[in-house]
């Protein structure tokens, strides 16, 4: 049975891998970074700090992702009202700092993300955190509108989320000479 999920299991990591691909430069430059920083992979600094105000924004990032551990911890199971309050704030929080760093210009970027942060089980949550997060006043205009015009009606509406954890976590990839490859 195990050996049956395998091709359904490789289909859906190709999936997210051109999902990933789609994505410009630099919001994939921008999404595995927050991954190094969120899931303590890397020196975040020393592997993508290229100037000071980089630097700065690295520092501020790690400080509002302390907050993704109780996130984690708190993802409601239900949509009772009396569960989310606890966990929309801290989430639409993270969320807006994401999105005021302007390189999420996308749900679907901002999705492909917070999957791999917190996991599947936010998937119902990522929707109104996203159209909360996308609407306040520190985002300038023309920007939210089009991180508000980004969410499609079948995402904004879904019925449904599947439970699936993601499988692929884009990571840095250090630059081959071409040349030097070809000749050995």
């Amino acid at each position: 049975m195990g050996a049956s999920k395998r091709p359904a299991d490789g289909a859906m990591t190709l999936a997210e891998m051109k999902e990933f691909a789609g994505f410009a430069s630099s919001t994939q430059r921008y999404v595995r970074r927050s991954l190094d920083v969120g899931l303590e992979r890397e020196d975040a600094m020393l592997r993508w700090s290229r100037d000071a105000v980089e630097a700065a924004s690295i520092r501020a990032q790690a400080r509002i992702y302390d907050r993704l551990e109780e996130i984690r911890q708190i993802v409601p199971d239900d949509s009772g009202l009396d569960a989310i309050e606890m966990f929309m704030a801290p989430l639409v929080t993270v969320t807006a700092f994401d999105l005021g760093q302007g390189r999420l210009t996308s749900f679907s970027a901002y999705r492909f993300l917070y999957e791999r942060l917190i996991g599947a089980e936010v998937r119902p949550w990522l929707p109104g955190a996203f159209c909360a997060a996308a609407a306040l006043p520190h985002l300038h205009p023309e920007l939210r509108r089009k991180l508000l015009q980004s969410i499609s009606e079948a995402a904004a509406t879904a019925s449904g989320w599947s439970n699936r954890q993601p499988s692929f976590f884009p990571a840095w990839v250090e630059k081959v000479d071409t040349g030097t490859a070809l000749s050995n």
